[in-house]
């Protein structure tokens, strides 16, 4: 799963040809990090850490949650715990205990799929927009990519130079990471 697709990135630079596949492609990949530093993971990958209970709440760091894959303690005096047996808040990346008990035995090594489950609309937009503008600054408005306002370097972008639009991060807004979460 990718933000976007090279159709769709080309469809956006108003592109037709495909001698700059792999350049397009360059920045379609370097999109990813980019836009997952202000809504956490949105392509699917599967994490493994190391975290400890606080009472009967297990915090994971990579937020949104798809699934957890297990749970296991480091020590051994710890027992696995069946993901069967708890349950996920995907949006906070906490996980509770069904049994009301404490995460004792820790630390635990959880392994599990952040992400969203798929791209929403208004973050592939959002995708589109970076890559149009990343795309312009290179080329400028004559090599594809629209109208010359998009270029405009007197748009103030705090904190982030240039490179994100304050119309990228306007729609990343719905989208933001909790304070706290990586």
């Amino acid at each position: 799963m990718a933000l976007l697709t090279l159709a769709e990135g080309k469809a956006q630079l108003d592109y037709d040809g495909d001698a700059n596949d792999a350049e397009i492609q360059a920045y379609i990949d370097a999109l990813t990090p980019v836009i997952e530093l202000h809504t956490g993971p949105v392509e699917n990958r599967t994490v493994t850490e190391t975290v400890t209970g606080r009472g009967p709440l297990l915090a994971l760091t990579q937020v949104p949650v798809v699934s957890v894959t297990s749970v296991t303690p480091q020590l051994s005096s710890g027992l696995a715990v069946d993901v069967s047996d708890v349950v996920l808040d995907p949006d906070a990346g906490v996980i509770r205990r069904l049994d009301g008990a404490s995460w004792s035995g820790g630390p635990w090594t959880a392994v599990y799929v952040a992400g969203r489950g798929g791209v929403p609309p208004t973050i592939n937009l959002a995708a589109r927009m970076l890559l149009q503008h990343l795309w312009r600054t290179q080329y400028g408005a004559a090599r594809g990519g629209g109208g010359a306002d998009d270029f405009n370097v007197n748009e103030p972008v705090i904190g982030y130079g240039y490179a994100i639009p304050n119309r990228v991060l306007h729609l990343l807004e719905a989208f933001k990471t909790p304070p706290g979460f990586a």
